[in-house]
């Protein structure tokens, strides 16, 4: 798939360097991202039912016998027996760690993908929540989790299928000798309606209170529970979706243009904007696999980025890969810490925010929609 993005845009000049759109606001961003990544980490690593202080936890954090323990990295990252570590480590980073380390993939993929819809839709208001792709795949995962349990490991694939399936119902819904910002939008709207009433539905199917419990856990979007089984699910589909993405960060810019220029110039616009809206479903549907339905999160973190670095998505999506997590930790800093020892569901923190800056979006535009 990176080789057709990239046979469908004319070549750089070759005066053109890879690195002359970094900017002092990108490497700004970047630096502040990680810093807060990090110190959001350290903090949510400090707070659980067994009862340590900061320093101890931060000790436990950066244990060599952990860090620097190949043993330890080859579980955390490809599954097998649990090392031996001291009772502090073992619960930091076996139980701890792994709620931080998704909630950085999930913010991640979620960022990334909704700054390709609302390229590929020219459409601000654009977001895998808005255009109903985090519906669908939450219904999928829902339906696999009540009814089909047995097929749960294959979570990402399901869920990447039912984005999909509810991405072409809004495509088709709006289509009409082509499309506007507008009418995606309102289908949008339609498709997540209509997806929302069926994952309600499943839980008449629901034979025991477990299952309803992780039913609503993945319809309000939590972290709480997570482990590295989770992260080992969403690696592989974050890692190939964030490059194909980064990879069509020069088509997704043409698509901005419109498609009679971008046309001119050489590309297959209909061709590019299905592959790049595959590789946004890829991306939603990780995180949403992981973490279940955050609303507004993909919405929001692209205009966060758009304000600092700009609109070219050279820059937006490497601004989204850093700011995504940054801001995704410290939400679910906020859930875990808000009505300590209750933990709130992080999708709840992002709804309360996400929802006004929404309204915001609409106040502010003349003509709402289009960028």
């Amino acid at each position: 798939m990176a080789g057709e993005l990239a046979s469908e845009s004319p070549p750089e000049s070759s005066g053109e360097r890879l690195v002359d759109w970094v900017d002092s606001s990108l490497v700004a961003l970047c630096a502040g991202s990680v810093a807060i990544t990090v110190l959001g980490g350290l903090v949510q690593v400090s707070f659980g039912a067994f009862s340590m202080s900061f320093v101890e936890a931060w000790r436990a954090v950066f244990d060599p016998q952990v860090v620097l323990n190949p043993n330890a990295w080859e579980y955390f990252l490809l599954g097998g027996e649990v090392p031996e570590m001291n009772k502090r480590s073992l619960i930091v980073w076996n139980i701890r760690m792994p709620r931080v380390f998704v909630a950085v993939l999930a913010g991640m993929c979620l960022a990334v993908s909704g700054a390709i819809f609302q390229a590929v839709t020219r459409n601000e208001l654009a977001s895998p929540f808005v255009l109903g792709v985090s519906s669908g795949a939450g219904f999928t995962v829902l339906l696999t989790l009540v009814v089909f349990s047995s097929l749960a490991p294959f979570l990402p694939i399901l869920a990447a299928l039912g984005g999909t399936i509810a991405f072409l119902l809004v495509y088709s819904i709006a289509w009409k000798g082509g499309t506007s910002p507008v009418r995606l939008v309102l289908a949008g709207v339609i498709v997540n309606m209509v997806f929302s009433s069926l994952q309600r539905a499943l839980f008449f199917f629901a034979d025991d209170l477990g299952t309803v419990q992780s039913a609503i856990a993945w319809i309000t979007g939590s972290l709480t529970g997570v482990g590295w089984e989770q992260f080992r699910i969403a690696a592989l589909p974050t890692a190939v979706a964030v490059l194909l993405a980064l990879a069509g960060a020069r088509q997704l810019n043409l698509l901005l243009l419109g498609e009679q220029t971008a046309s001119s110039l050489g590309m297959r616009v209909e061709r590019v904007r299905f592959l790049l809206s595959g590789v946004a479903i890829l991306a939603a549907s990780a995180a949403i696999s992981v973490a279940g339905i955050i609303g507004f999160f993909g919405l929001v973190v692209p205009h966060v980025v758009r304000l600092t670095v700009g609109s070219d998505y050279r820059r937006l999506l490497v601004g989204c890969v850093f700011a995504g997590p940054a801001l995704m930790v410290v939400a679910d800093v906020g859930a875990r810490l808000a009505l300590n020892p209750i933990q709130v569901p992080v999708g709840v923190v992002t709804g309360v925010i996400g929802g006004p800056y929404f309204l915001y979006l609409m106040r502010k535009q003349d003509e709402m929609g289009e960028i």
